[in-house]
């Protein structure tokens, strides 16, 4: 069976990273900020586009440099002013998650352990 789909637009690593490395300096040289959907619009595609580039071996290092490099761009936003709009990117773009830990002490009884299930059927059905 063929594949489907259009062809890819990059065939050469080499030729991604200098697409790349372009839009990193020119973010530097405009003091604009690093993002994904930045990146993929100077490498002339969607931001879907681009992940999927990640699932080809052959891409997979360079993508994920990148993308390496536009986290490490955000994540040091974290540590300025009102920085909830970087909170939700590093969420939607980079897999960040809030976590919450618990530890519970004490005992768990079940005052039902011991009723065989006729006996719990009976209970449930109030008779």
């Amino acid at each position: 069976m063929a594949k489907r789909g259009r062809p890819k637009k990059y065939t050469e690593v080499d030729i991604m990273q200098q697409k790349i490395d372009s839009y990193f300096k020119a973010c530097d040289e405009k003091h604009m900020p690093y993002t994904m959907s930045g990146l993929a619009l100077a490498l002339d595609m969607d931001r879907k586009s681009l992940l999927n580039y990640s699932k080809d071996d052959k891409f997979f290092l360079t993508i994920k440099k990148a993308r390496n490099r536009v986290e490490k761009f955000a994540e040091e936003r974290l540590f300025f002013p009102n920085a909830t709009g970087v909170i939700f990117n590093l969420k939607n773009n980079f897999g960040w998650e809030d976590k919450q830990e618990f530890s519970h002490s004490g005992n768990i009884s079940n005052p039902y352990a011991n009723l065989n299930e006729e006996e719990l059927r009976r209970l449930a059905n109030g008779k």
